[in-house]
């Protein structure tokens, strides 16, 4: 009631940008999926190989590391509203080109540079954020845009298999791509900064602008190197972040395999993982605030909260044996649901543990190891199913990712100990 009171004191521009962002992630999430969704049909007619399939995972994932390197160096540079211009064309060219690949090196060229065009999307909405909102808002904001990952992966088995099987798997892709030149359009005609935006009222921009110049230094990586927190952190990204990469990917191939869910049956089982996924980020951060409330150290509070969430990934690994495709949805989701509530924590981890600006730079380095580790599992995956033609070696090593990373934390980050950064 006080937010709805003050918006239409000041104003409620800045809302409109989140909405564009929030319209951006859900694309961006949409275009990314598209090629799991379908990697059944096209595996058929190309007739790859596992090892083909995991190359052409493999060309995004290392894109997308390349790119949390550079991107936000980039932005820095160019701005934002031009940022996105060059990006979102990118990302949207890259994902229609999908259409006309017929070869696995054509594939992985469309891969690789859908994900250099991807890996600006958070960098370039985070940056849209600070530029738009006030700090006591922009926790808000960003969870709004965020949760276009979720909407994403959601409509993604909604409306792909009916526009593959309606007019063809190569209008999936064009479709897709599509969107991000409609909302290019719109990104064009109504974004500037606050300060040079004619429909803004003036209470609402000085608002926006009440933190005043805002001077943060950017802290490099040699200075994060030296200590064990990051070391810690970083293995924990690169053992998890590849089984969230593996549900995007190979979750469609495995209910295929395993289960012979195809595109005309495939959007139920992947809709209720999502949906219920979304739990866990709600759930995983309550639950590590619950102890905080009860006297708990911040990071004991989150390392506690992941292990429990680790022990819910454990049983996964019979997914790979039953028979029966809702205890084998029952278990992924179980997965799907620790991993989102493992998320939330393992972000705030960072901010508990390092000074503010260094929190960034710190967030860019964990999801580099992270997509690393992506690009290392996509390949073992797609040697292991090459060599055994099975899923339970890759689900083994999925239902002990998650105790190996609490592992790693519980021996490099302390408790009752942040990182002083000269």
């Amino acid at each position: 009631m006080k937010q709805k009171m003050l918006n239409s004191k000041i104003g409620n521009y800045r809302w409109r940008v989140v909405a564009l962002l929030f319209f951006a992630t859900t694309i961006n999430y949409i275009d990314r999926q598209v090629l799991g969704i379908l990697a059944p049909l096209l595996q058929d007619l190309f007739k790859w190989s596992e090892s083909d399939y995991s190359l052409i995972i493999m060309s995004f994932q290392a894109a997308y590391a390349i790119g949390l390197i550079s991107m936000g160096g980039l932005l820095d540079k160019i701005g934002t509203k031009a940022g996105y211009i060059i990006a979102i064309t990118i990302w949207s060219t890259a994902g229609m080109f999908h259409a006309a690949a017929r070869s696995v090196i054509s594939f992985v060229i469309a891969r690789f540079t859908l994900g250099i065009g991807e890996s600006a999307n958070f960098p370039a909405a985070v940056k849209t954020v600070a530029e738009w909102f006030p700090k006591r808002e922009r926790a808000l904001a960003t969870g709004i845009f965020n949760s276009g990952t979720n909407i994403g992966a959601i409509l993604t088995p909604l409306i792909i298999p009916f526009i593959a099987l309606k007019w063809g798997w190569q209008w999936a892709f064009i479709i897709t791509g599509a969107l991000g030149f409609v909302w290019l359009v719109f990104w064009w005609m109504f974004y500037k900064r606050p300060e040079k935006t004619p429909r803004l009222r003036p209470g609402e921009r000085k608002y926006i602008l009440q933190d005043g110049e805002e001077i943060s230094k950017r802290i490099p990586w040699i200075k994060i190197f030296p200590h064990k927190q990051t070391l810690g952190i970083c293995l924990a990204r690169f053992v998890t972040d590849p089984v969230w990469w593996f549900f995007l990917y190979w979750l469609p191939k495995f209910l295929n395999t395993n289960h012979d869910i195809d595109l005309s049956n495939i959007g139920l089982p992947l809709i209720i993982i999502y949906l219920i996924s979304d739990g866990g980020a709600i759930t995983g951060g309550w639950l590590s605030s619950f102890f905080i409330r009860r006297g708990k150290d911040p990071v004991a509070a989150r390392k506690l909260t992941i292990l429990l969430l680790a022990l819910l990934v454990v049983p996964i690994f019979f997914a790979s044996v039953t028979s029966h495709i809702w205890m084998a949805v029952a278990l992924i989701s179980m997965a799907t649901f620790a991993h989102q509530g493992y998320a939330s924590n393992i972000f705030t981890i960072v901010s508990d543990v390092y000074p503010k600006d260094a929190v960034g730079s710190m967030i860019g380095l964990s999801g580099f190891a992270g997509a690393v580790g992506g690009v290392v599992f996509s390949f073992l995956v797609g040697l292991i199913l090459e060599l055994t033609g099975s899923y339970y070696i890759v689900f083994g090593i999925a239902s002990i990712a998650y105790l190996l990373c609490w592992i790693a934390l519980k021996l490099f980050v302390p408790d009752n100990k942040t990182i002083i950064i000269a």
